[in-house]
């Protein structure tokens, strides 16, 4: 099994109300698993947002904290719902209604990875879903709400900042259809999940870096934007897509030449997204 469900990096001091979260950069992928899936080392990490924790890791030097995923993606998804389970690859779970998610095979126990490549020959387990779900998604989210329980606590309102990854290709369309290509996307469930001002204002700290920034299209937000984003309660949720190109191959899921280059731009946002939370925003101006 992986050995974390999770690691926190903590600043010296916490200065700001701002928490940064990495769901998907989990990276510890179990023997049994890998003697189980059909597919290679490279193929399964394809859904991986690789390196992405590397990039946000300097949050902790801004006075906002840092939570990893230990688990991989590919054996339990953090940005899923536990209730999101996939009869088709869990064993003797009942189909209920639709949900897009499952029937495309990305439940909270995903049936296939990226380009749809199925995981596994057959099924696993009802008893091996729970267990995973028991020792590394509740453990994650215990946590993700501890981080902003305390960030309400001191400072009167939480920001988490969702931090993901996407392939190039994921905004192709936007191309054809003659628009700015982006290179982040900022989800915010088109309002629901975050404040206007703070959506506004870590849109300009990307575009601030040279960043080109799109809303809400076409990712908006998943799971975590949903459950989290409570803009009445002052706890905002911002999910952040950041085009993988700029920093990694693709294909051999490697570090590129740009990799250096974009974690220092990345330094400059983080900066400027802890320093919003360093000072409280009315709800009124919401």
């Amino acid at each position: 099994m992986p050995k974390d469900a999770y690691t926190v990096l903590h600043p010296e001091k916490r200065t700001s109300c701002v928490v940064f979260a990495s769901p998907h950069s989990g990276r510890d992928y179990p023997k049994h698993f890998l003697r189980s899936t059909v597919l290679n080392q490279t193929e399964i990490r394809s859904s991986e947002d690789a390196f992405v924790d590397q990039l946000f890791d300097v949050a902790p030097n801004f006075g906002a904290p840092l939570l990893r995923a230990g688990a991989p993606r590919a054996f339990v998804d953090l940005n899923r719902s536990a209730e999101e389970l996939d009869p088709a690859v869990i064993e003797g779970v009942r189909r209920q209604g639709h949900n897009p998610r499952i029937s495309s095979g990305l439940g909270v126990i995903p049936r296939v990875v990226a380009n749809g490549l199925a995981i596994y020959r057959g099924k696993i387990s009802l008893q091996e879903a729970d267990r995973r779900i028991e020792l590394y998604w509740k453990p994650y989210h215990a946590m993700l709400q501890m981080l902003l329980d305390s960030a309400q606590q001191q400072h009167g309102q939480a920001i988490l900042i969702d931090c993901h990854s996407m392939p190039r290709e994921a905004v192709d369309g936007m191309d054809r259809a003659g628009m700015k290509r982006p290179n982040v996307v900022l989800g915010d469930r088109f309002g629901a999940a975050a404040g206007s001002t703070i959506m506004d204002q870590v849109e300009a700290a990307f575009a601030s870096a040279g960043f080109d920034v799109a809303r809400n299209a076409p990712f908006a937000g998943a799971y975590v934007t949903q459950a989290y984003g409570r803009p009445s309660r002052n706890q905002h949720t911002i999910q952040v897509e950041i085009d993988r190109s700029l920093y990694m191959n693709e294909r051999l899921i490697r570090p590129n030449k740009d990799f250096e280059a974009t974690q220092k731009r990345l330094r400059a946002v983080i900066e400027e997204i802890s320093a919003i939370g360093q000072v409280r925003i009315p709800l009124a101006a919401e």
